[in-house]
C-alpha cells in the first residue's frame, strides 16, 4: 500500500517537566512504504532532518526501519543524520555511521538499489551512495552528491523533496568547492524559495532559503522565510536559532537575543550526557553577540557562566571548550572593559586580539607587542582570520606610537584580506571587525571624513553594529555633518537596553537632545 503523501508532521518531545507535542513542519513525500506507521516515522524524520535535528531524525528513521526493515528511504534518511552537511571533513566527520546504515539495508549498492522500488527512490539512494562511497575525499564526494542530486532534480523538477535536498546539496557543494561567488547559493535559494512560496510550512524550504541568502546583499530576500521558520519547527533547537542568521544581517538585536535564548532552552531540554553540545553552544554564542550589541552586558556574562557550566557537565567537549575563549574575548572587545591577559602558548586568535587591543588602550605597549608577536606567529601558520587579527593589533600599536602611515598601511593590508573573503555572516570574526577598527584609528589620527567612510562600509557589511554606529556618529559630528550624526546616534539609542550611564549611550542622548531644535 502506498502511504498517505501529505501530512503535518508532529514530534513527541520529551521535556524534563512534561511531554508535549510540537510541530516540526509540513511536507509531501510519497514513498513505496507498505506500512502507514513506517511512513509516519519517515515523514517525521525527514521534517526534523530538514531542521538539522540530527539525533531526533535518526531516531525516527530507525523507528521506521524497525517497522519495515526493507524500507530503503528510511536508511537513506539515516545516512544524512550524522554529519552537518555544510561543514567539510574534520575531526568530527563520522563516515562509519552512515556506511553502517547502508550496510544494514544491503551488502552492496546493487543489493540496496533493488530494495528501492521506483526510479525516484533509486535516485535518492544513488546520491548517498556517492556521498558515503570510498572514491575520493569527502569534499570531492560532496560535489559528486550535488551532481547526483542535480540529475535527480532535472528528472523531477516539481518534486518538493527532490528540490529542497538538491538546494541543500548545492549549499554544501559550494563550500566543498571553496566557491566565493555565491553563484550556487543564489541558485539554491531560488529553488528553496519557490518551494517555500508554495508551502509556507515546509521546514527545509524556509531553512535553506535562509542559508542561501545569508549575506548582507541578499538577506532581505530571506526575511519572510526567517520570520516564518521561527514558527514552523519549534521542536528542533536549530530551527529556533536559524532565523537569527537573517536577523543579524538586519541588526535586529532583540530578535537575535530572544530566538537564541529559545534555541538554547530547547537544546538543553533535549540534551543528555554523551550527546553533542553543538546546538546549545551555537545558540549561546550567537545569543551573547546579540545581547552585547544591545548593551545587555549582564546577560552577556550569564551566557559565559552557562558555557562554563556546560563544559563541566559535558566532560569538556571540544566545541564548548574552544568557544569559551571566544565569548570571553568578545565580551572584552564589545564592552571595551579592557583586560590584558597573560599570553600562553595555546592562546586563541580572539584572546590575543582582545589582549592586544586592551594593552594598546591601556598604554601598555610592551604587552601589546607581545600579543602582536604571538599573532604574527599564528598568521605565518594559520588562516586568514589570524592574518587579519595580526594586522589589527599591529596597526593599533603603530597608531598609538604616532606612526600614522604605518598604521594605515597595516589596516589597508587587513582590508585587502577581508575583501577576498565572502561577505560576513553571523557574529563578528575576528571579534573586532576591521572596517570598524580602521574607522576608530582614523578618528584617532584626526581624519574624521575618512573614518566616516570606513564606519559606513562597516555598517553596510554588518548593519546596526553598536560600535560602528557610535563611530559613524562621532565621525559625522566631527566633520560637521550633524544630520548623519543624529541619524546614527538615534539608531543606537533606538535599540539600546543597557545601562543608561553607558558612555556611548549617554553620548548619543546628549547629542540628540542638543539637536532637537535643528
Amino acid at each position: 500500500m502506498k502511504a498517505a503523501v501529505c501530512l503535518t508532521v508532529t514530534l513527541l518531545l520529551a521535556a524534563p517537566a512534561a511531554a508535549q507535542f510540537a510541530e516540526v513542519g509540513s511536507l509531501d513525500f510519497p514513498t513505496s512504504a507498505r506500512s502507514e506507521e513506517a511512513q509516519r516515522h519517515f515523514l517525521r524524520g525527514v521534517a526534523i532532518l530538514h531542521s538539522f535535528g540530527w539525533k531526533q531524525a535518526v531516531e525516527q528513521f530507525q523507528a521506521a526501519q524497525a517497522v519495515e526493515p526493507d524500507f530503503a528511504l528510511a536508511y537513506w534518511g539515516e545516512t544524512l543524520g550524522y554529519n552537518h552537511p555544510l561543514f567539510g571533513g574534520g575531526p568530527d566527520l563520522d563516515e562509519a555511521s552512515p556506511r553502517a546504515a547502508l550496510a544494514r539495508l544491503g551488502p552492496t549498492p546493487a543489493a540496496r538499489a533493488a530494495k528501492a522500488p521506483t526510479d525516484r527512490e533509486k535516485g535518492f539512494l544513488e546520491a548517498v551512495e556517492v556521498l558515503w562511497g570510498d572514491a575520493g575525499s569527502y569534499d570531492e564526494r560532496r560535489v559528486g552528491y550535488m551532481e547526483a542530486m542535480e540529475r535527480l532534480y532535472e528528472r523531477y523538477p516539481d518534486d518538493d523533496e527532490v528540490a529542497t535536498f538538491y538546494a541543500l546539496s548545492m549549499l554544501a557543494g559550494s563550500r566543498a568547492l571553496g566557491d566565493q561567488s555565491l553563484r550556487l547559493e543564489v541558485r539554491a535559494g531560488t529553488i528553496a524559495m519557490k518551494v517555500f512560496n508554495e508551502n509556507r510550512d515546509h521546514p527545509g524550504a524556509a531553512h535553506y532559503t535562509i542559508h542561501a541568502f545569508d549575506d548582507p546583499l541578499h538577506a532581505p530576500l530571506a526575511l519572510d522565510a526567517a520570520r516564518r521558520y521561527a514558527e514552523i519547527a519549534p521542536a528542533v533547537s536549530h530551527a529556533r536559532h536559524m532565523p537569527t542568521h537573517i536577523f543579524i544581517q538586519h541588526g535586529m538585536w532583540d530578535l537575535v537575543s530572544e530566538h537564541n535564548q529559545s534555541a538554547h532552552d530547547a537544546a538543553i531540554a533535549l540534551w543528555e550526557p554523551g550527546d553533542s553540545v553543538g546546538d546549545a553552544v551555537h545558540s549561546l554564542d550567537w545569543g551573547q553577540y546579540g545581547d552585547l550589541q544591545r548593551g545587555d552586558y549582564d546577560k552577556a556574562r550569564v551566557w559565559i557562566q552557562r558555557l562554563e557550566r556546560l563544559i563541566a557537565e559535558s566532560d569538556s567537549q571540544a566545541r564548548a571548550v574552544t568557544t569559551l575563549p571566544l565569548v570571553n574575548a568578545r565580551y572584552v572587545v564589545e564592552t571595551e572593559q579592557w583586560r590584558v591577559e597573560p599570553i600562553t602558548d595555546g592562546a586563541s586568535m580572539h584572546e590575543l586580539l582582545a589582549t592586544g587591543l586592551s594593552a594598546v588602550r591601556g598604554g601598555d605597549l610592551a604587552a601589546a607587542r607581545e600579543a602582536e608577536a604571538a599573532l604574527a606567529a599564528r598568521a605565518r601558520n594559520g588562516g586568514v582570520q589570524d592574518r587579519i587579527a595580526h594586522k589589527e593589533v599591529a596597526a593599533s600599536i603603530q597608531a598609538a606610537e604616532g606612526d600614522a602611515e604605518a598604521a594605515i598601511a597595516s589596516m589597508d593590508e587587513a582590508i585587502a584580506i577581508v575583501e577576498t573573503l565572502r561577505p560576513p555572516n553571523g557574529a563578528a570574526s575576528p571579534v573586532k571587525p576591521p572596517y570598524e577598527l580602521y574607522g576608530e584609528i582614523l578618528l584617532q589620527l584626526g581624519r574624521p571624513g575618512d573614518a566616516l567612510q570606513k564606519f559606513e562600509t562597516s555598517l553596510l557589511r554588518m548593519p546596526n553594529r553598536m560600535r560602528s554606529l557610535l563611530g559613524a556618529a562621532r565621525a559625522a559630528a566631527a566633520t560637521g555633518d550633524r544630520s548623519t550624526a543624529r541619524e546614527r546616534y538615534a539608531a543606537l539609542a533606538g535599540f539600546w537596553i543597557g545601562g543608561a550611564d553607558d558612555p556611548g549611550y549617554t553620548e548619543a542622548r546628549r547629542f540628540l537632545a542638543s539637536t532637537n531644535d535643528d
